[in-house]
């Protein structure tokens, strides 16, 4: 397991930054739901009374990401295999967020947020214990100095061009933080703690690295420069206003991946219908060395996750979900092996925040 915590100083206040946080997310899931293998699904955003940080809203969302990863890793997997899934609690000013993919059994990304009112300077906001803290990484990020990729890059993003018509905020020199502490001004830091762990052996440490550099850091840079920048699309929002977006994001990203659905299993079914045409009338399929037909080994049976798919495969049944992603993940370890850090790290321009 890799654990960094990141520091990001952001010149407004704590409370302010909790409209700007929901308005993005919110925006940012409508912006990124383009069609298939991208797009956002939010299953549950409701209420908790009993959960992290006490009471808050609690949702439950399913990234399709298989145009944002790189494309050789995307290659050798399942479509099945290309969906994470987040589980947020946000009891603001605290907020806990993990991430998992249900065919990669030993990956998950976890991460815990204390939005508080300085320029980063808390040695401890997470109470780690002495040996927690010699083993972390304290990362600051910069929303002036800190580069964006050029495919990435916006002008009307960065915030030492942006100029604020309602608050008349903007723009920032690169020492805005030390002139917000001089002028106090509203100042505040969220100290986010990502524990990123993907234990597979041969290739752990470099897929954690891979996760936390482009992953979150990058993502987090840009992330944090839009809250700055889209401050005259979100300032004077009320919470009700809020939960109103939240409510009409999650009806348009039912509607428009229920159609990419309906567009995925008519493809299937005709896919199978042309198969079906190309085999020779009178001549069955050809049995496998193992006596069962070819047909029967596709990739609809081979990733099922029914009951028959647990069995043992001494019985003559398919082999169990948890045995094909053990050898998936080995696959992958081998080709990662061959490759050099640069051809690990480029997704060709694939990744979005």
């Amino acid at each position: 397991m890799l654990v960094k915590e990141y520091r990001i100083p952001l010149p407004m206040a704590v409370e302010e930054y909790r409209v700007a946080q929901l308005y993005m997310i919110q925006k940012k899931s409508r912006d990124e739901t383009h069609g298939e293998g991208s797009g956002v699904e939010i299953l549950e955003n409701r209420p908790y009374t009993d959960g992290p940080g006490g009471s808050g809203q609690y949702t439950h969302k399913v990234y399709h990401v298989g145009m944002h990863i790189p494309s050789w890793f995307r290659s050798i997997l399942p479509k099945a295999a290309l969906r994470v899934v987040e589980e947020s609690w946000n009891a603001y000013p605290y907020t806990r967020t993990r991430f998992t993919c249900p065919f990669v059994e030993k990956f998950s990304i976890d991460i815990e947020t204390f939005y508080k009112t300085d320029a980063g300077e808390n040695p401890n906001v997470f109470s780690l214990s002495p040996v927690e803290k010699n083993q972390l990484t304290i990362d600051f990020i910069d929303i002036v100095k800190d580069p964006v990729p050029p495919n990435e890059y916006r002008i009307e993003e960065d915030p030492k061009l942006f100029h604020s018509t309602k608050t008349q905020r903007g723009p920032l020199s690169e020492n805005w933080i030390e002139e917000h502490k001089q002028q106090l001004a509203p100042l505040m830091c969220a100290y986010k703690l990502c524990k990123v762990e993907f234990r597979y052996w041969g290739m752990q440490a470099k897929i954690e690295r891979f996760i936390h550099d482009t992953g979150l850091r990058k993502v987090m840079v840009r992330a944090h420069r839009q809250a700055w920048c889209w401050q005259d699309e979100w300032h004077g929002l009320s919470m009700e206003n809020i939960r109103a977006l939240e409510k009409e994001a999650q009806l348009m990203l039912s509607r428009k991946m229920a159609q990419f659905s309906k567009d995925d299993e008519e493809a299937a079914e005709r896919a199978e219908s042309e198969a079906g045409q190309a085999q020779p009338p009178g001549e069955p399929p050809q049995p496998s060395s193992g006596g069962e037909p070819l047909a029967g080994r596709g990739l609809k049976k081979q990733w099922s996750t029914s009951s028959k798919s647990s069995r043992s495969s001494k019985r003559g049944a398919s082999p169990s979900r948890h045995s094909i992603s053990e050898w998936r993940m080995q696959s992958i370890a081998r080709d990662s092996d061959e490759s050099s850090d640069d051809e690990f790290f480029d997704a060709h321009g694939e990744r979005t925040v």
